[in-house]
């Protein structure tokens, strides 16, 4: 009997200039940390591309589950604030993209895991708002080093990958505020309680989101690419 792979969205990113090693050519990309974690757990990803958000519905039409990345801040507008921090680091198109693209993951009952600015995205998505600038989030070491604890809702299912008490990288800005009345939160971080982990209470949304980068993990820690693992077959 074959088993089918379930087929993993991941939304891209795009630079527009690759630098020196690629000619300076405008590039779509997905950090290979998601590609490689999807299909060492057993899933299919296929990357999907910046474009109309018109064309969301077909997109998700295609896939099992939705995987919406890091990256850039989200723009102030979407969640009706105007910008306190100055900043070039905003794709307001890809911002626009990636609301449809959780519109229509909601509408057809797809779930959505959210990593970082993913996580922000969703919570934007649902009613939410967010802190333009987080102090102390922006770690100096390697991405494959940790660099503070986070608490762990008991019988969350980031209990069941983590424990009650994971130590994890971070590399954000922003940081969720308001958390829409969709979700819950089920990870903070020790000393300061930045939000690092919400999921959904409504039962006609499967959604998962960390603060943190398991996608820089999956390949140095177990736990990391449990989360993966945990995504792409229980959520």
């Amino acid at each position: 009997m074959t088993i089918l792979q379930p087929i993993i969205g991941v939304a891209a990113n795009e630079r527009r200039d690759a630098g020196d090693d690629m000619g300076h050519m405008a590039i779509s990309y997905n950090p290979s940390g998601y590609i490689k974690a999807v299909q060492i757990v057993g899933g299919l990803p296929i990357m999907i591309p910046i474009g109309d958000p018109l064309s969301a519905k077909r997109y998700i039409s295609m896939i099992d589950k939705l995987v919406l990345a890091g990256g850039q801040n989200v723009a102030p507008e979407f969640y009706g604030e105007v910008e306190t921090i100055k900043s070039n680091d905003y794709n307001r198109e890809r911002d626009a993209f990636e609301l449809a693209l959780i519109n229509e993951a909601i509408k057809q009952n797809k779930p959505i895991i959210g990593v970082c600015r993913g996580m922000q995205l969703v919570n934007v998505a649902l009613g939410g708002t967010l802190n333009q600038h987080t102090h102390q989030h922006w770690q100096e070491t390697p991405v494959t080093q940790t660099s503070h604890d986070v608490s762990i809702q008991k019988h969350s299912p980031l209990e069941k990958v983590y424990g009650l008490r994971a130590h994890v990288n971070s590399f954000h800005r922003q940081s969720l505020k308001k958390v829409a009345p969709q979700l819950e939160v089920i990870a903070k971080s020790l000393g300061d309680n930045v939000i690092e982990a919400v999921q959904s209470t409504d039962p006609t949304l499967r959604f998962l989101g960390v603060q943190w980068h398991p996608d820089f993990m999956y390949n140095v820690r177990e736990e990391d690419l449990g989360f993966f693992r945990y995504a792409v077959f229980n959520l």
